[in-house]
Parts: C-alpha cells; structure tokens; sequence
C-alpha cells in the first residue's frame, strides 16, 4: 500500500512538472521578477505599475459577472471607497497604511454586501441599473462634500505605501510591493473559483432556478460575490492612492466602470488569466499611444464591438459563457430573444475551453 501511495505521488509531481500550465506560471514569475532590473524608463514602470493595480478590478468584475452572471456597472465606486477611505485614514487619523490597506478593503466590502441586498429582488437591466445609480451617487458624494472629500480639488499630499520603518518611495519598492498584493488577490480568487463555491456560482450563472433547485442558497452566493468582488476593489483603491499620493473623484466615473468591465469581457468573462490580460491590453494602449488617448473610449467601444462579433468569449474565457454574453447584448439591441443552433450546441456541451 506504502509503494503504491508512494507511485501514485510521483506520478502526480511528473505531471505537474511536465505540464504546460507549470512550465507557463515558472515564465512568468521570472519575467515579472527581472522586468524592474530590464526596465529603466520610469514612464514604462509607472504604466506597469498601473496594470498591477488595475489586475484585482479585472478580477472582482470577472468574479460578478464571468461567473456569477450579473452585469454590474459599479465597480469604480468600490474603487473610489477604498481609494477615499485609506486616503482619509492615513491622512486625518494617522493610521499605518498596511491597516488602512485592510480597512479600505472592508469598507467596500460592507458597502458591496448593502448594495447586494436590493439588487437580491432585480434582475437582468434592472440590476445594471441599480449598480450604475450607485456609481453615480458616490461619485456626486465625492464631488460635493467638501469638508471630508475637498469635493473637485481632491486629497492631495498621501504619503506612499509604508510598513514598519520601511518606506515604498521608490517605483521599483512600489511594483514588488503591489506584485505580492496582487498575487495574493489572484490566488485568492483562483482558490474560490475552484471550489465548491465557485461551482455554485457557474450553476448560478447558467440556470438560476435550476441552482436553487438543486439546494444552492442562491441568496448568499450572490451576496457573498458582491463582497469579494468589492473587497479587491476597495483594495485595489487603496494601492491607486498611495501611489499617486491625490485622490479625487474624476478618477471613479461611470466611465472607469465600463473600462473595468471591458476588461472583464476582453481577457474572457469566467477566466481569471484573461483578467490579467484585458487589464495589461485595456491599461497599456492608451499609454503607449497617447495620440489615441482622447479617443480611448471610442477605441474602446469599437474593440468590444468587434470581439462580441468575432470572438464572444473573449481572449482566453469560456465558449458557452461567451456566446450568452453575445445573446444578451442582441436581445437589448434589437429586442429578440433566442440562441442560435451553435449556442444551443455549445450550451448542451458544457463551458468547454476555445
């Protein structure tokens, strides 16, 4: 029993050792472990600084609506929560950061768990409505409350990421810093994703009432996706502030919000690595094309119109899951209902990988 206990686990570390997947997450940690020693130009570190931050959005968005099926267009407010409250924390109370890290996270959580309760009794465009008119509320919040936000002239002068007597000054100190964050985050969610959680979320997705007859508390799963997909947004708000040391609402409109859920939809709505690429493609291009910045939302637009045409799923997301998003979106358009044999076919095979 011994021998055969002892063969059955070195025939899982040869596989593990020749797999694709191994061979691919050992690329790239090494890449991203020698990008601050091969990247000098401090224009290029701040846009992939900017990508790291943006990974935890991508993936709370693809959490909510990749797996769970909810079109929400709210996640900038739970980005500016968290941004607005470590901000505050740090600056007026003289807390540590690491604690405001934290504090940030909860603050949009319990924010995301209250807006979960009515969005509960809505549906379908009734629900993208709710999570817009709650994006819109914070950003009227921030704009307007002088005494604790300053309204449009912002919180100026954060002071950077510090832990202990160790202060994040530098860009390279920053990008190892929020690396680990965000390399927490993903392996946060990669965990909830392949549970039984995440499975409950999929049979959400996929068949609402179905789920809820097979036993799954499709209450409290939605609830619970609400929280996790706000808490890396508050999170991630955090991260924003203190590296560009000034808060101020212009950066959490409802345009921020679109921009986070294309970038769900571009990597692949039920693919947390296709999170990572549509926040690397969405956050760099305007970047590195600044002529072309202006019209970012306009770019934006055409991409997404393109790839819902062509390739539903998304670069590296599901079939089935792709091919409803596409349905969804011709049904608001031209107010028919129905899937095409394809779908039906895809739908009866199962969520197969493209």
């Amino acid at each position: 029993m011994t021998n055969l206990n002892l063969t059955s686990k070195s025939k899982i570390q040869a596989s593990l050792f020749l797999s694709r997947r191994f061979w691919l997450a050992l690329a790239t940690i090494i890449i991203l472990l020698i990008i601050p020693s091969v990247v000098h130009n401090a224009y290029i570190m701040r846009t992939i600084i900017s990508i790291i931050i943006a990974v935890p959005l991508a993936l709370g968005q693809n959490l909510i609506t990749g797996y769970c099926g909810m079109l929400t267009l709210g996640q900038a407010a739970f980005y500016g929560l968290g941004a607005y409250t470590s901000a505050l924390l740090v600056t007026r109370l003289g807390v540590p950061w690491i604690i405001a890290l934290v504090l940030s996270g909860v603050a949009a959580c319990l924010f995301g768990v209250v807006l979960s309760l009515p969005c509960l009794r809505v549906s379908s465009d009734y629900l993208t409505l709710v999570t817009i008119g709650f994006g819109q509320i914070f950003y009227i919040v921030a704009l307007n409350w002088m005494d604790l936000t300053r309204g449009p002239m912002g919180l100026p002068a954060i002071p950077p990421p510090q832990i202990g007597p160790f202060v994040f000054k530098s860009q390279t100190s920053i990008y190892f810093l929020y690396l680990c964050i965000t390399a927490l985050g993903y392996l946060f969610m990669h965990r909830l994703t392949n549970s039984h959680i995440g499975r409950a979320l999929i049979a959400i997705r996929e068949n609402e009432t179905g789920a809820s007859a097979m036993g799954i508390n499709v209450a409290n799963y939605k609830i619970l996706t609400f929280a996790f997909g706000s808490l890396w947004g508050g999170i991630s708000g955090s991260m924003l502030a203190h590296f560009l040391q000034f808060v101020g609402p212009s950066s959490f409109t409802m345009n921020e919000s679109l921009l986070h859920m294309q970038m769900a939809i571009l990597g692949g709505l039920g693919s947390m690595p296709g999170s990572i690429i549509g926040a690397a493609i969405l956050v760099s291009l305007p970047q590195l094309f600044k002529p072309i910045y202006q019209y970012q939302m306009l770019f934006n637009g055409v991409l997404m119109v393109l790839l819902l045409t062509w390739r539903p799923q998304g670069i590296l997301g599901k079939s089935a899951v792709g091919t409803n998003v596409r349905d969804n979106y011709l049904k608001k358009l031209f107010g028919h209902g129905g899937k095409s044999k394809d779908t039906k076919s895809t739908l009866s095979n199962g969520a197969s990988d493209d």
